[in-house]
């Protein structure tokens, strides 16, 4: 019975927070940006689901991977009435981020066993300041909220085969949409290591394998439209410092950039500074477990940052070659939201492991031990608690400070559902005819069927 009782809380619990995810990621947008279609939502994506259909188009490659989720939200909005299609897509990935914002939740009890610290961590795909800027609601970027989402997947000690279940599926769904996602795949190790049931880890493993291949295979035969880039350490490390780093803590960078040029680097090396200090504090103190995700999260934040830069040219923008005056006007690029997720998320873990000491593997002296001893362990567990209660404050400090809605790519539209009424007059006249229909930044040509059929 009270197994039965816990688990309807937990469930009661993750359903809550994928509400409140799913509505604040909505209201961050703003209406315009709710209503305006997104670069390949309204371009590619649509423009096959038109050509080929759901299950022609589904599977099919684009810049060399798959990209499963975004296809499902695009299949969904055409389904809806063309006038609404806009607000579908927007609310689907809204609603895919709070199920990504729920599942941490639940896969994070064995490292994060404080409930109001999960709700951070759950929060952070949803509260990091850069986020509506440009990944935000549109199914385009969904694929990097998948890089937040496997490392749980993967880590994740599954208690019952049903749960094992939903994990894979899980897993499926963010590797066939971002084959980044295999970065995480060692992590694997921790769902197998000294389990009781260590057989509940073989179908997210199965899963990953399997998807991961079928990525693989795509790499290898589809063609990227990006052309790559050569950045070298500084394009990294300064990439990093103005993009990923400012953007986990506000949304305008170019104050940042600013900052960076009347006072110099150490405006954003200490806060580094002061973060990779909490990240090796945990790492020192914590159980292993929690020692391998912090780990895992920070050096992942790296590492998408700088995959980035090496496969896109256009995220390359010489950020150690040009002087920090050229930034000052710099946006939130896309390429940066996964990696500042990741590197707060790596904050958020090493708070709680800090805070509460019975995630500790180091020994505090017991009572049976010198005074110094006692005295000396005790002020370790306050000083760790205040360094971990700071990190959390400045977390959801900037969280708050950016809830919002801001600036986006679209919030100058052009709005969707209104161009569709316009053009029906137009497809009335000839109704074997196409219209074009703009969306930010590119536009989308639409036959008059679909706007006669669909509403």
């Amino acid at each position: 019975m009270e197994r039965a009782r816990r688990t309807l809380l937990t469930a009661l619990a993750a359903v809550v927070v994928a509400v409140a995810a799913t509505a604040l990621a909505w209201y961050r947008l703003g209406p315009t940006t709710r209503g305006t279609v997104w670069a390949e939502d309204g371009g590619v994506f649509l423009r096959e689901r038109l050509a080929y259909g759901e299950a022609g188009s589904l599977f099919r490659p684009y810049a060399g991977y798959l990209h499963l989720l975004p296809r499902l939200v695009v299949d969904l909005g055409f389904r809806r009435p063309v006038e609404d299609y806009a607000v579908t897509v927007s609310a689907a990935s809204c609603l895919i981020v709070g199920v990504v914002a729920a599942a941490v939740f639940l896969l994070a009890r064995d490292v994060v066993p404080a409930w109001p610290l999960r709700v951070v961590l759950a929060a952070v795909p949803v509260v990091l300041p850069i986020a509506p800027y440009e990944v935000g609601g549109n199914a385009a970027n969904l694929h990097w909220y998948m890089l937040l989402l496997v490392p749980w997947l993967f880590s994740y000690r599954a208690r019952t085969w049903w749960g094992s279940a939903a994990v894979a599926a899980l897993a499926l769904g963010a590797v066939l949409t971002e084959p980044q996602t295999l970065f995480f795949a060692p992590l694997l190790v921790l769902a197998w290591w000294r389990g009781r049931a260590r057989l509940l880890a073989l179908p997210v493993t199965v899963v990953t394998v399997l998807a991961g291949a079928v990525q693989v295979g795509s790499a290898l035969t589809d063609t990227r439209i990006s052309r790559p880039g050569h950045p070298t350490v500084a394009d990294v490390v300064h990439g990093y410092l103005l993009q990923p780093l400012a953007g986990a803590w506000t949304w305008d960078l170019s104050s940042v950039a600013t900052a960076a040029v009347h006072h110099g680097w150490g405006v954003l090396v200490w806060p580094l500074v002061a973060i990779a200090v909490v990240l090796v504090a945990a790492v020192v103190l914590g159980q292993w477990r929690a020692r391998v995700l912090v780990a895992a999260l920070a050096a992942g934040s790296v590492v998408v940052w700088t995959a980035a830069l090496v496969a896109n040219e256009s995220a390359d923008l010489r950020w150690g070659e040009l002087p920090v005056t050229d930034f000052t006007a710099s946006a939130p690029l896309r390429y940066a939201a996964a990696a500042a997720m990741l590197l707060v998320s790596a904050v958020v873990v090493a708070a709680s492991v800090l805070i509460d000491r019975r995630n500790w593997s180091v020994r505090i002296p017991a009572r049976g031990a010198r005074a110094a001893g006692r005295t000396a362990g005790r002020v370790g567990t306050a000083v760790a608690a205040v360094v971990g209660w700071a990190a959390i404050a400045v977390v959801v400090a900037a969280a708050v400070s950016s809830v919002a809605p801001g600036n986006t790519r679209r919030d100058d539209g052009p709005l969707w559902a209104p161009q569709i009424t316009a053009q029906l007059d137009v497809c009335r006249a000839d109704p074997a005819g196409s219209v074009e229909v703009r969306t930010a930044p590119w536009g989308a040509t639409l036959p008059c069927s679909v706007l006669l059929d669909r509403r």
